[in-house]
């Protein structure tokens, strides 16, 4: 684990962190609040704000750590601990899939949230793509204690969810570029996705 970690920690987390609040930036609406569900140390919304200095973000976690970059609020998985439209923006990255019952998340990022969810998670499409995924998930979460149930959901499952939500896909992105090749021909291809989504209305696909 340890020649793991420091794979993890030097090679591929700074990277990560980058490209994914690249992305993020450019998804936010303009002079947002954002909530950060399942913010972890908060570096993706700190590099956001430094890129998008209109937009202002918070954060809530299971498991506050002693370092964040961002505020951090305590809750309890489930419920999130603010009223109804509480935000422009609710931002679940990497969250969903480390829950028993994502829809219970989902609906209540809907709840707070007065336009927009952005959410980054896993397809469970193609030839290996739970092993990989459970890998890719103990490295980079076993040590800090992060639930791992690997609830992974197939492309057609998260359409049905945000059907079933009434949130509408306004930008799908997949092949995001997150490690460094050539790891990212095995840990990347078309495992993850970032979607934009919309409240209120059905979407096209």
């Amino acid at each position: 684990m340890n020649l793991l970690k420091r794979i993890h920690d030097g090679y591929i987390y700074n990277r990560r962190v980058r490209v994914l609040s690249d992305h993020l930036s450019q998804l936010i609406p303009e002079n947002a609040s954002v909530l950060d569900v399942g913010c972890g140390d908060g570096q993706v919304s700190r590099l956001i704000m430094g890129r998008r200095p209109d937009v202002t973000l918070v954060g809530i976690d299971r498991l506050v750590r002693r370092q964040s970059c961002i505020p951090v609020k305590w809750f309890d998985g489930q419920a999130i601990p603010y009223e109804d439209d509480s935000f422009h923006a609710v931002m679940l990255v990497d969250v969903l899939h480390h829950t028993d019952d994502p829809m219970i998340l989902l609906r209540e990022a809907v709840r707070v949230s007065r336009t927009t969810i952005l959410c980054k998670d896993h397809t469970l499409n193609g030839a290996f793509a739970g092993p990989t995924l459970r890998f890719l998930d103990w490295v980079g979460n076993a040590r800090h204690g992060v639930a791992l149930t690997y609830n992974y959901w197939s492309e057609q499952r998260w359409f049905d969810a945000f059907d079933m939500l009434d949130l509408r896909i306004s930008t799908w992105k997949k092949d995001l570029g997150l490690y460094p090749p050539p790891i990212d021909w095995i840990a990347g291809r078309s495992l993850h996705f970032i979607a934009r989504l919309d409240l209120g209305g059905r979407h096209a696909r």
